[in-house]
């Protein structure tokens, strides 16, 4: 009888973990959903528990604070839509190849997850929390730019030029713009994007 109950003991409590578990995921996913329709600042506690099919106090219990809630809102939206690779990208030898390559898969990536970063973009101007949130986003964006840049063999003016032209190609809005009031497609967009970086070298020549 005492070997049974000492059995049921760590059973009970890994049953516990588990449970404690999926529910820590149901209210990240509502989070989430969330900030991809109505974003992080219409984003409130009653609707996270609503949607996650709990109370409050259980939303409360696992996440005390909206950082650690932000937080593991923006781990778990990273971790099931990484953007591309950059490791792939510097595989590519030929500058504007590389290029035309890198803007076709995030522009691929801004389109699947428009809600999400249009939202996010847009809070991030008044929730200080969002912003900071969102700065390993404007480091991967740097580093894209730094690596996209490799090769072209300018110096000077032509190479501020050109780094210009492949920060603009990056961002979420270009992207928005073509895509959304001008109907391009991911590879139309890419393809015009760098044909313009190309062109931006010889501008003030």
């Amino acid at each position: 009888m005492l070997y049974e109950m000492a059995e049921r003991g760590p059973y009970r409590l890994k049953a516990r973990a588990e449970r404690q578990a999926q529910t820590r995921l149901r209210i990240t996913e509502a989070t989430v959903e969330l900030h991809a329709t109505v974003g992080p600042a219409r984003t409130t506690v009653t609707a996270v528990a609503e949607r996650a099919g709990v109370d409050r106090l259980t939303v409360y219990r696992h996440f005390p604070t909206q950082r650690d809630l932000f937080t593991a809102c923006s781990a778990h939206a990273q971790g099931l839509h990484p953007p591309p690779d950059l490791t792939v990208w510097a595989s590519v030898a030929v500058p504007d190849r590389r290029l035309e390559l890198a803007l076709r898969e995030l522009y691929a990536f801004y389109a699947a997850n428009e809600g999400l970063l249009a939202n996010v973009l847009r809070d991030s101007e008044t929730m200080p929390l969002v912003r900071e949130l969102s700065a390993p986003r404007r480091a991967y964006l740097e580093d894209a730019r730094s690596l996209l840049a490799r090769g072209w063999n300018v110096r000077g003016r032509r190479r501020a030029l050109l780094l210009a032209a492949i920060g603009h190609a990056l961002e979420f809005a270009t992207w928005r713009s073509l895509a959304r009031l001008r109907g391009l497609t991911a590879g139309e967009a890419a393809q015009l994007m760098a044909a313009a970086t190309r062109c931006a070298l010889s501008v003030g020549g």
